[in-house]
């Protein structure tokens, strides 16, 4: 029995049915070809079966201390029933994108059952209508609590249930599997009660190794300047959201953007996702005569899994870094240059402060305290009124190569984040096997018009490509004419 840290607690204490905190894997699989054996759906529950006992978080389900009074436990559910947790469906015909965004919207806008383990998977079927995906393709769609996983640690439950071959590797018979006991609530209590006195200690421990840590990232960070992240402006998506999802999206070549990061010197992939982003609320914002003539904040979630915690599974890790999305320039060359050197200056101002202690620091907050916090603040409505970020986006590397499941091939990986009120619109990027996948969500209210978005970045991403083939070609002729220049200069005596 694992308990929880307060920052996956956290997730735990804001779930409600407006803002159901689930994050969400979702896989597309080509069709059988000609000679092989179609996929069953009872192919998938043996497939899921044999691999349960590669990550606990199949099978632990929440257990809560009296009035929240500590943090909830982690504990291996007696009853788990596989099949209440993975269930088969179909698109009506034609099975096109439309459709299939329609409905991931709609199981994405349902709360987990708590009382089990917090996930459940979707094998839908029908997709037979969608550009660039063969006919008879099918999804994997996964929601999972985030309370239960973070970006890595969900890459880490797809992977183990896929295979690096079109054969399924042999599992063997996992051992019988038997619930631990669970621990009753007095002793739950007696826990929070000898648990109150070592906290204050811990706090102050942090608090000083993290002040005499800062001084030469603080020297840094003073030389090259910090930008400025406060929201001068709330748009339509820092409002309370609604129990209603809309989610769209659109793959793009990873060679592609490649070329768009090399187009700018010290450029990384990520500033040009960041880019690519902004340009597309930018053109969305300027038709709904919305756009702050300030820049629009973005926040940018922070894996701070340290090495020998790369192999954990389960839980959280993260911290979050604020930057600004430059929504302000209109040109995509400079937009992605002034991203890159806020990114610069942030990240010395995390390293400045040890990003990595503030999750342990959080920890020294007492259960009871954060959950009442974080009710009163539901309630009053003041996360809604006091946004810090206009949107996330979150990227979530994943592996560079094909991935199995039951003998189909992975043609596409796509992620699903959560929204909380103040923050009712939230990008994730997935990168698979040669293809980056920029997907949202956000709420019906806050975008009645999810394809025109779906546009929006579709252009983003095309201009800034047509802008990086322009700057290569600017810089490949000043390159041939320095070196022209230089064979004309005249010889040494």
């Amino acid at each position: 029995m694992k308990q929880l840290s307060l920052t996956d607690s956290l997730f735990v204490y804001n779930e409600s049915s407006r803002t159901p905190l689930h994050i969400s894997p979702l896989l597309i699989y080509n069709p059988p070809e000609d000679g092989e054996k179609a996929v069953r759906f009872t192919d998938i529950l043996d497939r899921f079966e044999s691999r349960l006992h590669r990550s606990p978080v199949f099978r632990q389900k929440l257990s809560k201390v009296a009035l929240d009074l500590d943090k909830p436990y982690w504990v291996e559910d007696a009853e788990f029933d596989l099949e209440f947790h993975v269930r088969h469906m179909a698109l009506p015909k034609p099975g096109d994108w439309r459709q299939f965004c329609i409905l991931i919207a709609r199981l994405h806008s349902r709360p987990l059952d708590m009382q089990r383990p917090p996930w459940e998977a979707y094998v839908i079927e029908g997709l037979d209508n969608i550009n660039g995906l063969p006919k008879g393709s099918f999804a994997l769609y996964m929601k999972i609590h985030h309370s239960a996983i973070d970006g890595a640690t969900g890459n880490q439950m797809i992977e183990a249930l896929h295979d690096l071959s079109p054969t399924a590797e042999g599992d063997g018979m996992p051992e019988p599997w038997e619930p631990a006991s669970e621990i009753g609530q007095l002793n739950k209590l007696s826990r929070a009660y000898l648990k109150l006195f070592s906290l204050p200690k811990q706090a102050s421990k942090v608090v000083k190794h993290a002040m005499k840590s800062r001084s030469q990232s603080v020297r840094q960070l003073n030389r090259v300047g910090l930008a400025k992240h406060a929201i001068q402006q709330r748009i339509g998506f820092n409002a309370s959201v609604s129990p209603h999802r809309v989610f769209g999206g659109l793959s793009i070549d990873l060679g592609e953007l490649k070329a768009i990061k090399n187009s700018v010197v010290n450029c990384t992939l990520n500033d040009a996702i960041l880019s690519i982003v902004g340009g597309a609320l930018r053109q969305y914002l300027l038709q709904k005569d919305a756009l702050p003539k300030e820049s629009l904040v973005v926040g940018v979630p922070i894996s701070t899994r340290q090495a020998a915690d790369q192999n954990a599974v389960g839980g959280n890790k993260i911290a979050g870094m604020l930057l600004n999305l430059r929504t302000d320039i209109a040109d995509h060359c400079e937009r992605v240059e002034a991203i890159n050197e806020d990114a610069v200056s942030s990240k010395v101002y995390a390293n400045a402060v040890g990003i990595e202690r503030l999750s342990t620091l959080l920890d020294s907050i007492p259960a009871g305290v954060a959950s009442l916090s974080a009710r009163a603040m539901a309630v009053t409505g003041l996360t809604a009124r006091t946004p810090v970020t206009h949107t996330i986006v979150t990227n979530v590397p994943g592996p560079q190569f094909p991935l199995y499941f039951c003998g189909a091939k992975a043609s596409l990986w796509i992620g699903a984040g959560c929204l909380v009120d103040g923050m009712g619109l939230f990008h994730t990027v997935n990168s698979y096997n040669g293809t980056v996948f920029i997907s949202f969500l956000s709420c019906r209210q806050m975008m009645p018009d999810p394809d025109v978005y779906h546009q929006c970045i579709n252009a983003s991403f095309k201009e800034h490509l047509e802008a990086a083939k322009v700057q290569g070609a600017k810089t490949s002729t000043e390159q041939s004419k320095k070196k022209k220049e230089k064979e004309l200069e005249p010889s040494p005596a």
